[in-house]
């Protein structure tokens, strides 16, 4: 029977504290980017506080389901670092209590916190979604002379194109203006251009005030006004200065919601369900009525004459057309006007083609977009799990409380998320990806890893022991390993000089013999090093003899001598003799190439370098021996 115990209220506890800071960090921190993002939006529009604060209001609770899943992460690794840092990890395993039953209560809130994310993106994310985007649409429509761009058309004004070729940010003047005036229809158009010009709105933001300078002006007149002539007149005017007021609401209006029905954001579930149905539904009746008109499409003879169309049926009834050969009876000016009718119609069907490929990858990219957001609901309420057990595991392995090592591990885990995400998200939008391994990449990448470091919490594997990787490192680039010898302050047994004396004499006469015996200067054996491997324990020997030595010694008084001994170099026993342990390993090594040449250099490296490491230590031995002689004199 399940019970709530004192330490899953303790850790709960922990975790509790820990959630809710993180949470508010992450929601800032996620904040501030969105804001960011489009700070163009809300700078110099004379916004009020309630819009504002609407807002904010909004894009905090959009933000909601993203910040969770970092909060958990974060969370959770300080939670079981601290527990780690404080030893009170150690005394919860000592107890007898395994890692997961440490976990459950943290699962049980966890599982909670999920399901709270789905309900919240399903009920109160769309409506948030719906709001925010409707806010940032009022805001481009509120003050268009802000939102005028560079080099392009721009429509925000009612009736109007506006082309600018550039734009003083500081000053508000425009330059190299051309606009087309559309107020009524072609009889009454108008288009002015203009060198400079400046666009204000007025003081109770219900007009526009469009001062241009150096400018012309070309009008169509209403033809009602000079009788029915069919030539519609018109009527050119230069200027020096000429202002223009224009009718437009400034005022902070908030658009209407229908204007956003395919926003897959802004749905629920359901609605999303439902959306879909009509969508495919709608695209799939155009599907059909396009193949119906393909299927009722006729191609008539048009450039045969009648004589020779009634050739060509004639011959298309007793035996099959040759094309090559009908189109070779017509007069060049009939075969001119084939080609050229021919052309005609493949660039009308061409054009056709494309314009209702147009309609058909509308619809397309909109039932993709509900289908994303379908499985979102799922993978983002899915990713508060899977960062659980990624961060604890890894807080209960690393054992660093705070927010040094913990922030960064979570920073990174999150980018990496953040771009897989992303990307499968862009993929899937575009239709490169199915949008099922669009937006499962992401969770189908730190499942495993989640998996993986939750076994190796499980089994207090040293995966994550940063000394571990350092000496493999140090071992793999045959990084040497330098000695450090320090004067005790305390000594208890001096060292025996005589017979530290004779050992050193005798380990420099075996490490002369040695380098001869084995002629380290040479290249190794390459079927010694990969397929016969014979173990070299005289080196091993020599090495723990002097390690014994430099022991004794280090208990001496004289600084010279301790001098002396912390210039012996460590030595590497056996990265001279094989590549690795086991004889299998070597044989793979030696057939993949380059891998075989690779480690066969790096053998014969290390034989150089255990030649000089021989030489030093018999100079090394010969000054302690001749120190100690002086101490004895």
């Amino acid at each position: 029977m399940f019970r709530i115990k004192k330490l899953d209220i303790f850790i709960a506890k922990q975790f509790g504290m820990l959630f809710l800071g993180t949470f508010f960090i992450s929601q800032f921190v996620l904040m501030m980017q969105f804001l960011w993002r489009y700070i163009d939006e809300l700078i110099g529009k004379g916004l009020s506080m309630e819009v504002m604060a609407q807002f904010f209001w909004y894009m905090g609770l959009m933000l909601v389901p993203q910040a969770l899943p970092l909060a958990i992460l974060l969370s959770s690794l300080i939670a079981f670092g601290n527990l780690g840092e404080s030893s009170e990890l150690t005394a919860i395993k000592a107890a007898g209590i395994s890692l997961m039953q440490a976990f459950r209560s943290l699962i049980f809130i966890s599982v909670l916190i999920c399901l709270g994310s789905f309900y919240f993106q399903n009920n109160v994310g769309p409506t948030a979604n719906l709001k925010i985007a409707q806010l940032l649409i009022s805001m481009k429509q509120k003050s268009p002379e802000l939102e005028i761009p560079e080099g392009v058309f721009y429509d925000g004004i009612p009736n109007s194109n506006l082309f600018v070729q550039k734009k003083d940010l500081e000053t508000g003047k425009l330059y190299g203006i051309m606009i087309y005036r559309m107020t009524g229809s072609y009889e009454d158009q108008a288009i002015i251009l203009a060198d400079s010009g400046m666009l204000q709105a007025t003081a109770e933001k219900k007009h526009l005030l469009l001062t241009l300078w150096s400018g012309e002006w070309f009008e169509n007149m209403q033809s009602d006004e000079f009788g029915n002539s069919a030539a519609v007149p018109y009527r050119r005017e230069s200027f020096i200065q000429k202002r223009i007021v224009i009718d437009y609401d400034g005022d902070f209006n908030m658009t209407d919601a229908t204007s956003l029905s395919n926003n897959a954001r802004g749905k629920s579930l359901g609605e999303i369900n439902r959306a879909m149905d009509s969508l495919n539904a709608r695209y799939d009746s155009i599907g059909r009525m396009y193949y119906q008109d393909e299927k009722r499409g006729e191609y008539s003879l048009t450039t045969l004459s009648r004589k020779d169309s009634l050739a060509a049926v004639k011959l298309a009834t007793t035996r099959s057309v040759d094309i090559d050969t009908v189109f070779g009876r017509l007069s060049l000016d009939k075969k001119q006007q084939a080609v050229m009718t021919a052309l005609s119609k493949v660039q009308s069907k061409v054009s056709d083609l494309n314009f209702k490929s147009l309609v058909t990858s509308d619809g397309d990219y909109f039932i993709r977009q509900h289908e994303i957001e379908a499985i979102n609901k799922f993978t983002l309420a899915l990713s508060c799990l899977i960062f659980f057990f990624i961060g604890a595991p890894l807080g209960a392995i690393i054992r660093k409380g705070g927010l040094g090592i913990p922030v960064i591990i979570s920073v990174l885990v999150f980018i990496i998320y953040y771009i897989l995400d992303n990307s499968g998200y862009r993929m899937a939008r575009g239709g490169m990806w199915a949008v099922w391994f669009g937006k499962g990449l992401a969770p189908a990448v730190l499942l495993p890893v989640a998996v993986f470091v939750t076994y190796k919490a499980n089994k207090d594997s040293v995966v994550f022991n940063l000394d571990l990787y350092i000496d493999f490192f140090r071992r793999l680039l045959g990084l040497r390993v330098k000695r450090h010898v320090f004067a005790k302050e305390v000594i208890i047994t001096d060292p025996d000089y005589g017979k530290d004396e004779e050992q050193l004499r005798q380990i420099s006469r075996e490490a002369s013999g040695y380098s001869l015996s084995h002629n380290l200067r040479s290249a190794p054996h390459v079927a010694n090093v990969f397929f016969k491997y014979q173990p070299d324990h005289e080196i091993e020997r020599i090495s723990e003899e002097l390690e014994r030595v430099i022991d004794d010694l280090s208990n001496t008084r004289d600084k010279h001598i301790l001098s002396a001994i912390g210039t012996y170099p460590v030595l590497s026993v056996k990265a001279h003799t094989r590549p690795f342990e086991r004889k299998w390993m070597n044989i793979v090594a030696a057939v993949i190439f380059p891998v075989g040449i690779v480690l066969y250099l790096r053998m014969w490296r290390f034989r150089l370098r255990l030649l000089r490491d021989l030489k030093l230590i018999m100079r090394t031995n010969q000054l302690v021996v001749s120190r100690i002689r002086d101490l004895k004199k």
